[in-house]
């Protein structure tokens, strides 16, 4: 029995290795998946073999570019395995994607958040009225969707399906694995862990793997994503709750309920406050229009005083958060994104402002900042790659079980 198991689990663990390294690299040759995995031609013949009698992967010709001699034939994740759902939740609308085994994109579309009646209940019944929608859009049956991916900004429990607090339902907490558990392998992220994960995966594809980054994610709330990786291509990643990070006792009243948190002075109800002179003890908006910022942000650049003010302060936020995060961690590259990035130009001096004003600023200077638009495209990546490795290693497991 002992012998017996010992040979599954090392069935189950060059099987998900072989998923694991198409799925970071795309299509390879046999001979290329042998030099990538390290396993023998002859494991990776039995392998592929097992996994393509399962449909799980198949096999692609690839003509040669002067269009002479045999083809190479390809292994690649089967694309109708099976489908994967991500549902990202944010403070104005909640958008549903669906996408085959491969990771293609197959339909979206956004549904309203209703503000009206913004409680739990509500929001659950409308879920599951999205993910039905999704299924009839396709024409698929439930039993095919193989993994459930939400993501939202705000705090998950370490199990992985449960918000313990998040900027659209406060303290009033959802356990996504109970209330749709009719769906098969459901978890939930953070969404700005999710951009960090995308980032260190498309750093790897560039030969770049393997170092710290951070990921900041700028506008109705503050997020931070931080991801390093190792030799076999594991990510780390992590998603400290730093908008809420202590930044200064001046006050300032969070959307968490607490005072002088770094979201209070940088996220856009916070920039609008100080915009405005409002008190700072104002219980903060819920929402700020995209609309509404932009003329804070064109009044600043006509050289509004206060404006300018609201938005050089939520830099210094900012910047000074990160000093404090890179003297628990390391310096590392940062990358910027979400809405307000639009604004950097208005940010970027506080930021560096607040960055220099410790030692480890002074001594190791400005870390690299790049800005990245497309924050969507990459918690769309950061959800597939997540969800589809752990369906990777659920499918490994179940064919090293069964016995082929």
């Amino acid at each position: 029995m002992l012998t017996r198991s010992s040979t599954e689990l090392v069935r189950q663990q060059n099987s998900a290795l072989v998923l694991a390294t198409l799925r970071r690299l795309g299509a390879l040759s046999h001979t290329e998946l042998s030099a990538r995995t390290g396993l023998a031609s002859a494991t990776v013949s039995a392998i592929t073999a097992e996994l393509e009698r399962a449909r799980i992967i198949e096999k692609l010709e690839q003509q040669s570019a002067g269009a002479r001699g045999r083809p190479r034939v390809l292994f690649s994740p089967r694309r109708d395995c099976g489908y994967l759902v991500a549902v990202r939740i944010s403070s104005d609308v909640v958008q549903y994607s669906l996408a085959d085994y491969a990771g293609t994109l197959i339909d979206r579309f956004d549904e309203p958040r209703q503000h009206a009646d913004p409680s739990t209940e509500r929001f659950v019944l409308t879920l599951q009225e999205g993910l039905a929608k999704v299924l009839q859009r396709s024409a698929l049956g439930r039993e095919r969707v193989l993994a459930v991916s939400i993501s939202s900004k705000g705090i998950v429990d370490p199990t992985g399906t449960r918000l313990v607090w998040s900027p659209v339902f406060g303290l009033a907490q959802i356990d996504f694995a109970s209330v749709l558990s009719e769906w098969s392998s459901v978890t939930l992220s953070n969404e700005t862990l999710l951009v960090a994960h995308a980032l260190g995966r498309r750093a790897e594809k560039a030969g770049e793997g393997g170092r710290s980054l951070a990921a900041l994610s700028l506008g109705h709330s503050v997020g931070l994503g931080i991801v390093s990786g190792d030799a076999d291509g594991d990510l780390k990643v992590s998603a400290p709750n730093f908008g809420h990070m202590l930044h200064a006792t001046d006050g300032k009243v969070c959307r968490c309920g607490a005072q002088g948190c770094i979201e209070a002075s940088a996220g856009f109800y916070g920039i609008l406050r100080t915009a405005f002179e409002v008190p700072p003890d104002t219980i903060p908006a819920k929402f700020v229009p995209l609309a509404e910022m932009e003329k804070i942000a064109l009044r600043a650049r006509q050289g509004h005083r206060m404006s300018e003010y609201a938005f050089r302060q939520a830099g210094l936020a900012l910047g000074q958060g990160l000093s404090r995060v890179f003297s628990l961690h390391e310096s590392m590259p940062v990358t910027i994104t979400g809405l307000g990035v639009r604004f950097m130009d208005l940010l970027a001096r506080g930021i560096e402002e607040g960055l220099m004003q410790t030692q480890q600023g002074r001594l190791q200077g400005m870390p690299a900042i790049t800005i990245a638009q497309d924050e969507a495209t990459l918690v769309f990546e950061g959800h597939l790659d997540r969800a589809l490795t752990q369906v990777d290693r659920a499918l490994a497991g179940e064919r090293a079980t069964s016995g082929g």
